[in-house]
């Protein structure tokens, strides 16, 4: 049966004419957050409880921009007017893993993002992950297109504290054991990154672009829902073909860097913060 549909979802490509394709796909996030992985969740007051989950809900609820043609894209945040004040900790941390204007060419495989970490910019260059998506036969319409069910398991990067988890009972035990009792309590104990994740597209093959929101791409449609651990992307318009879509070109600010770079300047100051939390917070965590 699954060899019949991407039999069909190839012909039904074929059938448009997508050399000159052009578009805008705007994306809504939603992000469900257990206020336990941060820590101390279960001794919130009711007020407390609130007052953060204001604040998550702006960090995290957000809408995306793809503009893309058959072979380029920039994927960016459309600023909210509106948007709920973030204490500056928590907006940090954010950054480590959210990144800015996202550029990526499917013919060279490149992907270019700009991001910001402890108030200084970086551009991290990276090859576009190529995930094993398996297509399944469901379908579903999303606005007036015909969608199809593909899903793949991704490696979890070990700084994506959006994946963050609490650990297990006796695991947060046995970790609180090994600690030292005159030393304060790291939050980050508490928690654990997992190795994978599996992760759920909807794409439609009525646009045949082989893109998607983020770093997502390689189906035979551009992707129209993305469901990854507990955020979920869901397009709420597209603008096919657009006047006055913006140019698509790579970002340009900030220090180059590579994707492993990155990731070791985000590990390294986390390491920093911690050991400054666990001395109490007398020494505060410097440059770069």
């Amino acid at each position: 049966m699954q060899r019949y549909i991407l039999i069909f979802l190839l012909l039904f490509s074929f059938g448009i004419n997508a050399q000159n394709i052009s578009g805008q796909a705007f994306y809504e996030s939603k992000t469900t957050v257990d206020l336990d992985v941060f820590g101390g969740g279960r001794e919130m007051s009711e007020e407390m409880k609130k007052t953060v989950a204001t604040m998550m809900k702006s960090a995290l609820e957000k809408t995306y921009v793809l503009t893309f043609n058959k072979e380029e894209s920039i994927y960016k945040e459309q600023e909210k007017l509106d948007a709920a004040p973030i204490n500056p900790g928590f907006k940090m941390m954010m950054s480590s893993y959210t990144p800015g204007a996202q550029y990526k060419n499917l013919k060279t495989r490149q992907i270019i993002e700009e991001n910001e970490f402890f108030g200084k910019q970086f551009l991290v260059t990276d090859s576009i992950k190529t995930l094993d998506w398996q297509i399944t036969k469901e379908s579903k319409q999303i606005g007036q297109y015909i969608a199809f069910k593909a899903t793949a398991i991704k490696k979890v990067d070990p700084n994506d504290y959006s994946m963050a988890r609490p650990k297990k009972k006796n695991e947060q035990e046995n970790a609180e054991a090994k600690k030292d009792t005159t030393q304060p309590k790291d939050p980050m104990d508490m928690i654990e990154i997992p190795e994978e994740i599996e992760v759920t597209a909807w794409f439609t093959p009525q646009i045949p672009v082989s893109n998607g929101p983020g770093e997502y791409a390689g189906l035979p449609g551009l992707i129209l829902e993305l469901n990854v651990y507990r955020t979920t992307l869901l397009c709420s318009k597209i603008v096919m073909n657009p006047k006055d879509a913006e140019k698509i070109e790579p970002p340009t600010k900030g220090k180059e860097v590579s994707r492993a770079e990155y990731v070791k300047i985000v590990k390294e100051k986390t390491e920093e913060l911690r050991e400054n939390f666990r001395n109490g917070g007398g020494r505060r965590g410097g440059g770069f």
